[in-house]
């Protein structure tokens, strides 16, 4: 009971620890200029498979021909003469990838799609060389993929995803969001991650959600059980009630355990103890029966 006890506060202050205070958050001053801007989460929603591109080798392809049913996707809109923003959640998305066992191309894809109806193959090549070059591993040559497209098909995939981006004539920008998608194999939204840093167990943890249980080790699916997206934060968080539970759950396992041996134990005793009591009255001399017989040659 002592153990237990301390076992749940163990947790309690773990779960002090993790979860993060929104008691002093501030309102955020949208510009007017990014107004339109931002995203409308579609979860569970499909994309729009249909919208047509061009890949990084210029091939045409619609949408739907990178999902192949069996992985999760990553989904990306950005541009790549973006000043600033764009390479900042590239470099964060394949930062947070890098530190997982899932690996693009093996376990996931990566489409970036650009919102930019005049993207240059140049500028896609340059981007997507740099972002192989910072994933660094083998079977990233197959997993990115570069989309570029006109302004209907752009759009077209992007409404299906919930972003709103808008083009600043004045400052010859695109204001978009800062936000990583993860997609469901069948193409279904699944997840958005928000921000210029993706934290790797958001990113394990989104991956395990989309890819809805397909080759999951047992591990993976306790700690997905355990925590639970908050879309406010942007984030997966610890979940009391359900660690609680767990934590029950695994003694009530480990005390069943225990008892069934304790009990297994007993009964060999039992058995044991019969055997040799058994043996004890097999080896025991018959008890003689009637007078006992003089021997021959004695005096009677």
């Amino acid at each position: 009971m002592k153990a237990l006890v301390s076992f749940v506060a163990a947790l309690a202050a773990l779960l002090v620890l993790l979860v993060p205070s929104i008691s002093g958050a501030q309102p955020a001053i949208t510009p007017k200029e990014l107004e339109h801007v931002g995203v409308a989460e579609h979860l569970d929603a499909p994309l729009a498979l249909a919208a047509r591109f061009k890949d990084e080798n210029g091939r045409e392809v619609a949408l739907g021909d990178l999902f192949d049913k069996k992985k999760p996707r990553v989904l990306i809109f950005a541009y790549h003469s973006c000043p600033v923003l764009c390479s900042m959640v590239l470099k964060a998305a394949v930062k947070g990838m890098k530190a997982i066992p899932w690996k693009v191309g093996t376990d996931f894809d990566v489409i970036v799609v650009s919102i930019d109806p005049n993207e240059t193959r140049d500028a896609v090549t340059k981007r997507r060389a740099m972002v192989l070059a910072d994933y660094n591993y083998p079977s990233a040559e197959q997993g990115f993929h570069f989309l570029t497209g006109d302004k209907t098909n752009i759009d077209l995939a992007a409404n299906s995803g919930g972003v709103q981006y808008e083009y600043d004539a004045e400052q010859k920008q695109f204001g978009h969001p800062a936000v990583v998608m993860l997609v469901k194999p069948t193409g279904e939204m699944a997840r958005y991650l928000y921000g210029l840093e993706f934290s790797p167990n958001d990113f394990r943890l989104g991956l395990l959600e989309a890819s809805e249980g397909r080759s999951i080790s047992t591990v993976e699916q306790i700690i997905l059980y355990c925590y639970h997206y908050d879309p406010q934060g942007g984030r997966y968080v610890l979940v009391a009630w359900r660690v609680m539970r767990l934590g029950a759950t695994a003694c009530a396992v480990l005390l069943f355990a225990a008892l069934a041996i304790f009990w297994r134990r007993e009964a060999k005793k039992r058995r044991a103890k019969k055997l040799d009591e058994d043996d004890t009255e097999n080896k025991l001399p018959p008890p003689e029966t009637g007078a006992t017989q003089a021997p021959a040659g004695s005096p009677s």
